[in-house]
This record gives structure tokens, sequence and C-alpha cells, in this order.
């Protein structure tokens, strides 16, 4: 987006507020679908629904207070540091929005002319999964220590496939820790299981096999794993899938069933590996161990052998870490930056990818800085008063891993587009519902919406007036896949991944604009 443009829009946006009450209809309904109901509907992680104007204006003041303080949308990274994709931000204009819908009543405007909700058929992201994946019930036992149990979720792999999605989906949140998901072609695994009676067995540190290879993690706030287009996790023929779970000291009695969906494909593509490169093993100022009462950055560095293309990043620590910094510098001294987080908060971890994949030329050498937090002012310091952390597994212990998920270098991977989508083109979707003034016949930017943007499902058309106009969905190659009279519900779901063009008639008017389909 052109930079005056930019401010020609936040300048519109804020006059128009001062010009014009800020409603449920024109303003905030936008921003709460863009930001918020992908976690707040009634299938969401989140416990409250924000599916319309009442759900809404009932939590106004939570909502106000979580969007001040920024602790909501939960979003670690610094959005100025490096280029991640679907960063989940509100905008200072939005922000203000919101505080002065609150503060003058919460009014909704006319909710004839609102928008539709998006629809969330499901709990699950991966709908229709190609490899299921679930572990039996599990009642954790009572030990009196963290327990790290592996499960066996799948029969061996009787072909080699490469998988394009994979999510883990916590049978139970409240003890769910983290999951690392493993894939083993020896027998190591079910020697393992059938020496330990019920389901599962102990396995600390993995899954008790020299030749397991880590496949993918889910840890609080991560959602599905997606690789870029051509990219896969090679699943060898014979390979089991195994998960190995984290259950935190107090959670005997709770069941638990974790599972996992998969997308994958027989069709060859470029293997992408996940690993902690970065870790306490390639500390430069260890051990880690942080005293009672004491604050510490450690440093970690690793040298990268040969030309890599990195797609993902994924700090990982516990209740005392506070800040992560993770770059690279080269052999002819340029910085990559990977990702910054200056408040972290081990609920909200997870896997970001780039927006692009990023180049890591041979001989550059990668660092990774955390700053931990031992003492009383820092609130989650899970010991009061603070005791000594040393490096450990359990959630009172600490880690410092940091995961990156890369495969070879081949020209032009970093111009391959992750995520097309920015913050700046999320808000503008939101645009017509700023612009007043009546109803007109005409299409133009300002009063036709389409949304939400990218789209999973299906995505809403807001048009002022609602009522004799035509939808077709077209195609880059400029094929035309479908068209719908006077329907606001466009359904995306049998549309690949890509952009599409959505050409939108009314009388003698038309408009196009692009849409993302992203599953």
């Amino acid at each position: 987006m052109k930079i005056k443009y930019t401010i020609f829009f936040i300048a519109f946006f804020s006059l128009n507020c001062i010009g014009q009450t800020v409603t449920w209809q024109k303003q905030i309904s936008c921003i709460i679908y863009t930001h918020c109901t992908n976690c707040h509907n009634p299938n969401g992680l989140a416990p409250t629904s924000f599916m319309g104007y009442t759900e809404v204006y009932n939590n106004r003041f939570g909502i106000m207070n979580a969007v001040v303080t920024k602790k909501m949308p939960p979003n670690l990274p610094d959005i100025n540091y490096s280029h991640l994709a679907n960063q989940k931000v509100l905008s200072e204009s939005e922000i203000t929005a919101i505080k002065e819908w609150v503060n003058n009543g919460a009014p909704s405007g006319d909710t004839s002319k609102a928008l539709s909700p998006p629809i969330y058929s499901s709990k699950e992201e991966i709908v229709s999964p190609d490899l299921v994946g679930r572990m039996p019930k599990f009642t954790i036992p009572n030990t009196g220590a963290d327990l790290y149990q592996a499960f066996i979720v799948s029969e061996p792999s009787n072909s080699v496939n490469f998988i394009t999605e994979i999510e883990v989906v916590p049978g139970n949140r409240n003890v769910v820790h983290h999951v690392l998901v493993f894939q083993d072609t020896s027998m190591a695994p079910v020697n393992n299981d059938s020496a330990y009676a019920g389901p599962g067995y102990v396995a600390f540190g993995g899954i008790g096999s020299s030749s397991a290879k880590l496949v993918s993690a889910w840890v609080p706030g991560a959602s599905t794993f997606k690789l870029p287009i051509g990219m896969g996790v090679k699943l060898d023929l014979g390979a089991r899938l195994i998960i190995q779970i984290h259950y935190p000291n107090g959670s005997g009695g709770e069941i638990d069933s974790t599972k996992l969906n998969i997308k994958y494909t027989t069709t060859p593509l470029r293997n992408v590996s996940t690993a902690p490169v970065l870790n306490t093993g390639n500390l430069t100022n260890g051990p880690l161990f942080i005293q009672a009462g004491t604050t510490k950055t450690l440093n970690s560095q690793y040298t990268v052998p040969i030309n890599l293309t990195a797609i993902s990043v994924a700090p990982h620590a516990h209740l005392i870490c506070k800040k992560f910094e993770v770059y690279g510098v080269t052999l002819s001294k340029d910085t990559i930056k990977f990702i910054k987080i200056d408040d972290w908060d081990f609920h909200w971890q997870g896997a970001h990818s780039f927006k692009q994949p990023i180049k890591i030329p041979a001989g550059t050498i990668l660092y990774g800085k955390a700053f931990y937090d031992n003492t009383s002012n820092n609130p989650h310091n899970p010991s009061s008063p603070p005791k000594d952390v040393k490096q450990g597994e359990a959630t009172t212990d600490e880690m410092m891993l940091i995961y990156f998920s890369y495969l070879n270098y081949q020209n032009g991977d970093e111009n391959i587009i992750i995520d097309t989508t920015s913050h700046q083109a999320h808000y503008q979707n939101c645009e017509p519902a700023l612009a007043s003034g009546n109803e007109t016949n005409s299409l133009n930017e300002k009063n036709v919406l389409i949304f939400p943007n990218p789209s999973s499902e299906s995505f809403s058309i807001f048009i002022e007036g609602k009522k004799d106009f035509k939808v077709e969905i077209i195609n880059t190659l400029g094929e035309t896949l479908a068209t719908y009279n006077d329907q606001e519900q466009i359904p995306v779901s049998e549309l690949l991944n890509g952009i599409y063009f959505v050409k939108i008639k009314k009388e003698e008017y038309y408009l196009i604009k692009k849409i993302l389909v992203q599953k």
C-alpha cells in the first residue's frame, strides 16, 4: 500500500469518527468480525461468543479494557520488527473507535444494514482431513509430578506421503501443556507401549526412540501449521505417528483425548524439517539457571552450514521468560530479523510463519536472546517468594528453544507469497461501514464490502441497497466459476487456495474486488 494513501485513509477515518457517531452497524461489527470472532464464536477457543450486537454489547466494557491494554487480540511479536504472516493486531484508529463506541453507550445504528457475521462450522480448522489420528481416552494419574505420556495415533504409513497441513486438537485444553508430534519407523514405540498398562506409555524428553523425527508441535495459542504450495513434511514409508503430551502436576483425574487432523498428498514435494536450531546446547553464556530474585539474559548462536530457506520460527519458554529476539547476521554483515517479542506470554505462544520465505545464506550466524525475570516483579512467576529456576520440562522449570521450519534453498524461494494480506488491507475492508450517506444504485469502494478476506468457507457481501445484484467468482485465467443472484453469503469451500476475483454487478454498474481463499 502506498504511504500517501494510507495516511489519507487514517485521516479520513479520524475525521469521519469525529463527524458522526460510531455505531455497531457502521464501524464496530466489521472490527469485531475481522479480528475477534475467529476465536469468539460458539465453536471457538474463547469462552465468550461475539457473533452479534447483543453479545458484544453485553461484553463491551471487558472488550474495551482488553483492546486498550492490548491484551487482545493476542499477538506477541513486534509488528515493526519483521514481516510475519497473519498478525493479530488492532490499529490505534480501531482501538479509538471501540473506546468511543463504548463511552457513547454502544449505539447499534441501523441493524438491518449491519454486516452478517462470518460462519464457523467447526471447532476444528481442518474440516476434511485425509488422516485423523486420535489417542484413546486417557485418565491422567495422580503422580505428584509433571507427566510426559506418549501415544501411538496411526498405523504404519503404506506409502510415502507429504503432509501439507497438520492440526493438533487438544482434547482437554485445561491440562494439555504442549504436544510434540513425531514419526518413527522402528518398533520401539510399539514395544514401549506394550510394556505399559493402559493407554500410552511414559516418555520423558521424546518418545523413547533414537530414530524418531519431529513432525510438528502444539503449544497454547498455536493453530494449524500449513506448508506453502510445493512444500510438505515427508512422512516415511512404514512410519507411525506418535504424540508426546505434557500434563502438568495437578492434572490427575482429568480426562484427555487429543487428536491430529492431517492433510497430505502422495505427490512428491520439497521436504520441510522442523528443529530447535537455537537451544540451550549452543548457549554462549549458559547454563540455563536463574537465581531467585534475579534477572538474566541468555544468548545462543548457531552458524548455518548451507543455504537454507526458513518458512517459520517458534520460540519456546515457560513462565519467567519475558522477552525474545531472534536474528541472523550474514557473512556480508547484513542482519536478518526473524522475530522479536517484548512481552512474552506462555499462554499464547506458537509458530509464526513469515509473509514470504527467508533465504539464510551459508555462513550466517543465527542469534537467539531470551530475557528471564525471576523476581517478585514478574506477575507470571509461579513461585512466591521466587525460587531458583533451572533448565527442565516442568512448567516451573525453564526452557530456551527456538524452532525453525526450513528446507534447502532454491532460487526464487524468497519470492513465494505465504500471506498476501496485511493489517491495512484487512481494515480497508471496513471502509464501506465508515461511509455515510443515502443508499445508491452505484457501486464503488465505499458502498461495497466483502468479508472476511481471506476466507476459508464463505464470505459475506455488504451492498448498500441489498437487492438486485449479481455476483461472479472469476479465477486468474478469467474463467467464471460460479454466479449468484441476490445472495449475500458466497461459499468458497470448494475452491482451491489462491486469489480470485469477485465481480459484483448492479444494474449498469459493476465493481471487481480480489479475495484470497485460504484454508
